[in-house]
């Protein structure tokens, strides 16, 4: 029997807890507003907790829905940050794409600018390639015979044409 109290104990306490909860939520209240000047009842109502809860949730769920209906059927999309259409982002892609090339132009030719001041001038120092450059004979005689032969072309198609 000892075993068996405090577990009789927490069923008890838990039905008390449940039923005082679900009536504390279907109790009844009264609001009256009132004229302060006359002591009038303007309006009553007759409410629970329960329905105060449902009236506000419902409330809450309608606005939420209002709004989100609002800014999806409307243009008032397009102000929200981020948002925008198809054409939009691939004018801006586009922009973004031949600002950077016009950026790399400028930089590229202030370096060319910088560069012909500077041999204008005189200012740059100029770097020489002091390294020599050996031909070897046998290719020296190959250009040369490669010139010789394209002349030689030159000269009998030059000879072709008098001919006709």
């Amino acid at each position: 029997m000892k075993g068996r109290l405090p577990l009789i104990l927490f069923e008890q306490m838990a039905n008390l807890t449940e039923n005082t909860t679900i009536k504390r939520l279907q109790n009844k209240y009264r609001l009256v507003v009132m004229n302060d000047d006359t002591f009038e009842e303007v309006i009553t109502f007759k409410l629970s907790r329960i329905s105060v809860y449902v009236a506000l949730s419902t409330t809450f769920v309608l606005l939420v829905g209002l709004t989100i209906c609002l800014l999806v059927f409307t243009p008032l999309k397009y102000y929200i940050p981020g948002y925008g259409n198809k054409k939009s982002l691939t004018q801006l892609q586009l922009l973004k794409t031949r600002t950077d090339s016009l950026e790399q132009a400028i930089k590229f030719k202030e370096q060319y600018f910088d560069g012909i001041r500077k041999a204008f001038l005189g200012n740059g120092t100029m770097v020489l390639d002091s390294t020599a450059i050996n031909v070897l004979e046998t290719e020296s005689k190959k250009l040369n015979n490669s010139k010789d032969d394209s002349s030689d072309k030159k000269e009998s198609r030059h000879r072709r044409r008098r001919r006709n």
